[in-house]
């Protein structure tokens, strides 16, 4: 990358029109988008702007280094309660700093998350908190790298919200809630009870959190002694539906489970619905454990065991290390606990007929 501006001064429309051997006034032409610009002069000015990572800034153009007091809450999808509660944190959070919250969804497209980076890059904002796992590929990494980067160099901050880091070097704050020890708690939990075939339900492979999750509950295994079948790990969605469907095909090909460990509490939901229809008593029959602690955990009949993970926190967390950052001792990374919840669908196992 071609260096026209010292000192760290963010480059100007003057260094992009040197760069591309241009006026000023093309630069800005081609900027607007609304006047006559021959082809090849505009793709020597988008290949200087590149070049030199020239950052469009519509909010601020005449405040180098200023940004907006915006903070960008990135998210899957918002009708999900996990996200919901995290970002009534953010939200709450923000508010309680002077600061907008923007709310993005991605629904699951990389290429949208990217997207959505790089556009609240461009928007200025000051921080941009990114929830929910992440996807264990490289050029991910990479490509998320570059944004953590993009963004500090424009004065923002990147926030992983309950995904793992980015690796050294890289310009990101972390807030995480401990995946592993939830998990390791609540296989234990039911261990302690006398299963030896539980069934973990709903895993997501390749995804951070059920990554974790699965690490968790094979460490309980190794440390209680009981070999683990492996067969009993199936893979699927965290939905309702993926959790219905999978508890069916269990009990079609399985008597000898008798409890479950649903990945997450909706996919417990499914789970609940599908030993209901089959006549499979909770916890008389089988005992049914989720991940995350949802509001309607404690709703369901019976009451759902779960692992309660502090969703508005982690929203209060992202956006205090965030505004924080850079305050010379100020941490980049927080990870806050999680604990059972003790309910009602956990009991010991007993032969189903």
């Amino acid at each position: 990358m071609r260096e026209t501006s010292g000192g760290g001064r963010r480059p100007t429309v003057k260094d992009v029109a040197a760069a591309a051997g241009v006026s000023a006034p093309t630069v800005s032409r081609v900027l607007a988008g609304n006047y006559p610009v021959a082809p090849a002069t505009r793709a020597k000015v988008l290949r200087a702007m590149k070049e030199l990572d020239y950052v469009v800034n519509a909010h601020a153009r005449g405040l180098a280094g200023a940004t907006t007091k915006t903070i960008a809450f990135v998210v899957d999808d918002v009708t999900g309660p996990f996200y919901a509660y995290i970002a009534r944190g953010v939200e709450q959070q923000a508010a309680s700093e002077g600061r907008l919250c923007l709310l993005c969804t991605t629904h699951g497209d990389p290429e949208r998350e990217f997207a959505v980076v790089e556009l609240m890059r461009e928007q200025r904002a000051e921080a941009v908190i990114l929830v929910g796992g992440a996807w264990d590929n490289e050029l991910y990494k990479e490509r998320m790298a570059y944004f953590a980067k993009a963004l500090d160099k424009s004065g923002s901050h990147l926030v992983l919200c309950g995904r793992p880091s980015l690796g050294e070097g890289v310009p990101a704050l972390n807030v995480q809630y401990d995946n592993v020890g939830g998990s390791y708690g609540m296989t234990a939990h039911l261990l302690s009870a006398g299963h030896r075939k539980i069934c973990y339900l709903g895993r997501e492979v390749g995804l951070s959190t059920s990554d974790e999750r699965i690490e968790g509950f094979r460490r309980a295994h190794a440390d209680y002694g009981v070999e683990l079948d492996e067969t009993l790990i199936l893979p699927g969605k965290f939905q309702i539906d993926a959790g219905y469907g999978l508890a069916k095909r269990l009990l079609a090909e399985r008597g000898d489970v008798t409890a479950i460990f649903a990945g997450t509490d909706m996919v417990a939901i499914g789970v609940l619905k599908a030993l209901r229809e089959q006549g499979v008593r909770v916890p008389e029959d089988m005992s049914v454990v989720g991940f995350d602690d949802i509001p309607f955990a404690a709703e369901l009949t019976p009451a759902l065991t779960t692992v309660h993970v502090p969703h508005e926190q982690l929203g209060r967390e992202a956006v205090r290390l965030a505004l924080r950052a850079g305050e010379g001792a100020a941490a980049d990374r927080v990870v806050l606990g999680t604990h059972i919840v003790v309910r009602d669908s956990v009991a010991p196992p007993r032969r189903r007929a």
